[in-house]
């Protein structure tokens, strides 16, 4: 998926919570090959080009396109699965396999898991008794500082993904356009419970800018958001203090 994923795990039996983390980095390497937009073999090239049928997929695939187009209903066309009009995945792929990676590493009996696949994370259980899991959002103006710290204390799940333009440059496309989003915000950081979601939010938000992406971020449920302008000013929704620390 062209970024690096890292886990961090806590408790469970030894033996049983190394096998299940084998198998989800061998899981995240199967989602690779099969929804790689950059490989011509890849399930998702052969769907788009028409060589394979939905159905000759991997059930994984037919998941996932559901869970886009639950995303694309949601955010009312903003965040998309297709890029120039060819089938692209891409934007709820990386969250969507990160979530799973997690919760098959708690499933094995671990008490707390943090899989980090290129800045965005999913958090399950805690790191220790009276101890929650804390995440340092990334300063996009000043480079090599915090812009906040997310603390998923009193939380069983959270999740924190940040879409903007400081470590990839303009890659977020505005689907209404096909071109590159013209917004206002350099860095959008969603809080929610599910990595899928969070990521996919986050992404969305960055295209509609800094006013209508706040306004819509408030109206969605256990959602919580900090924007950045170009200009350094800092909004966020309304119950984001409560996830601070």
């Amino acid at each position: 998926m062209g970024t690096v994923f890292s886990f961090d795990v806590r408790g469970g039996e030894p033996g049983a919570v190394r096998a299940a983390l084998e198998e989800a980095v061998a899981g995240l390497h199967r989602v690779d090959e099969v929804f790689s937009t950059y490989r011509d073999d890849s399930q998702i090239s052969r769907l788009a080009r028409g060589e394979l049928t939905l159905g000759e997929c991997d059930p994984e695939v037919a998941e996932v396109l559901e869970l886009g187009a639950e995303a694309e209903r949601l955010s009312d066309g903003w965040f998309s699965t297709t890029y120039q009009g060819r089938l692209d995945p891409t934007g709820i792929v990386k969250g969507w396999s990160a979530e799973r990676a997690a919760r098959l590493i708690l499933a094995a009996g671990a008490t707390g898991v943090s899989v980090n696949g290129g800045g965005d994370v999913q958090l399950l259980g805690v790191p220790g008794p009276q101890r929650p899991w804390r995440v340092g959002v990334s300063d996009p103006i000043r480079p090599g500082g915090l812009a906040a710290v997310i603390s998923a204390a009193g939380m069983d799940e959270l999740a924190v993904a940040t879409s903007g333009t400081a470590e990839r440059g303009t890659h977020i496309v505005d689907p209404s356009t096909g071109r590159s989003a013209i917004s206002d915000l350099v860095a959008v950081t969603v809080v929610a419970p599910q990595l899928t979601w969070a990521d996919c939010w986050a992404t969305a938000a960055f295209a509609m800018g800094s006013r209508q992406g706040l306004r819509w971020l408030e109206s969605l449920p256990d959602v919580e958001a900090l924007l950045i302008t170009a200009g350094d000013e800092v909004r966020c929704t309304g119950g984001l203090a409560s996830r601070l620390g």
